[in-house]
C-alpha cells in the first residue's frame, strides 16, 4: 500500500506535534507547518493528498488560507479543524473550499477516518458538488453569487432524490415524476445554474450550467 502524505497546519505547537505523532502511528507520513506562510513554502515543493488546517491561526486564517489555494487551482482536500461550531461555520467553511469539517475536541481516530474517506475518494476521482451546492447537517444549501447561503426546502422523498443525484454527481435515479418536478422547482427559484432532466427510460439527472459571463457561484 502507498503511504499517503498529509499536510498538518496549525499554529498550536503542541496539538501540531501530536496530530503529527498520532497520524504517523496510523500508517501516514506527515509534513508539518505552523502557520499559511510555511505551508505555502511547503505546497510550491511538495504535493501531498491532504491537509488538516487549523481555522484560527495567527496572521493568515485558515479560511483565508484555504480560499486562496482554491482560487490558485490546487484542489487538495482538506479537512478544516475548528473550535467553532454550529452549522453557519460548517457551511463557510465547505463554501471556501474544505472537503470536511472537524470541530474541536475531537479524537485521532475520527480524523484517521475522515482522511481515509477524503483521500479515497480523491483518488477514484469522484465528480465534486457543483458550485454553490453544499450538504451538511443532513440539510442542502446554495450560495448564491452574492455570498447568500439558502436553504433548500424539501420533503423526504425529494432530499433523498437529491442525495441520490449527488453521490456523486452524475448519477441516474428513478423517483415519482412529481417528486422530481417539485425538486426541479425549487432548485430553480434559487439557482439558474442547476436543473433536473429527464433520461428516457431510466430515470433522473441533476445537471450544472455555468454562468455565460463566467462567474462563479462561490468563491474558491
Amino acid at each position: 500500500m502507498i503511504q499517503k502524505t498529509i499536510l498538518v497546519i496549525d499554529d498550536d505547537d503542541a496539538l501540531r506535534k501530536t496530530l503529527a505523532i498520532g497520524l504517523r502511528g496510523a500508517g501516514f507520513y506527515v509534513l508539518d507547518a505552523n502557520g499559511a506562510d510555511e505551508g505555502t513554502q511547503i505546497l510550491n515543493k511538495v504535493s501531498v493528498d491532504a491537509i488538516v488546517l487549523d481555522r484560527m491561526m495567527v496572521g493568515i486564517d485558515g479560511l483565508s488560507f484555504l480560499k486562496q489555494m482554491r482560487s490558485n487551482g490546487n484542489t487538495t482536500p482538506v479537512i478544516m479543524l475548528t473550535a467553532m461550531t454550529g452549522p453557519e461555520n460548517t457551511i463557510d467553511g465547505l463554501a471556501g473550499g474544505a472537503d470536511d469539517y472537524l470541530a474541536k475536541p475531537f479524537q485521532l481516530r475520527e480524523l484517521v477516518l475522515r482522511l481515509n474517506n477524503i483521500t479515497k475518494h480523491s483518488t477514484q476521482a469522484a465528480p465534486k458538488m457543483p458550485d454553490g451546492l453544499i450538504y451538511t447537517d443532513e440539510e442542502f444549501f446554495i450560495v448564491s453569487p452574492d455570498g447568500k447561503t439558502n436553504l433548500v426546502s424539501l420533503s423526504g422523498e425529494e432530499k433523498k432524490l437529491l442525495i441520490n443525484l449527488t453521490s456523486p454527481m452524475g448519477n441516474i435515479s428513478a423517483a415519482p415524476p412529481m417528486v422530481a418536478k417539485r425538486l426541479r422547482n425549487k432548485l430553480n427559484m434559487l439557482s439558474s445554474e442547476l436543473d433536473v432532466v429527464t433520461i428516457r427510460s431510466q430515470g433522473y439527472k441533476l445537471i450544472y450550467k455555468p454562468r455565460q459571463d463566467g462567474s462563479k457561484t462561490k468563491e474558491k
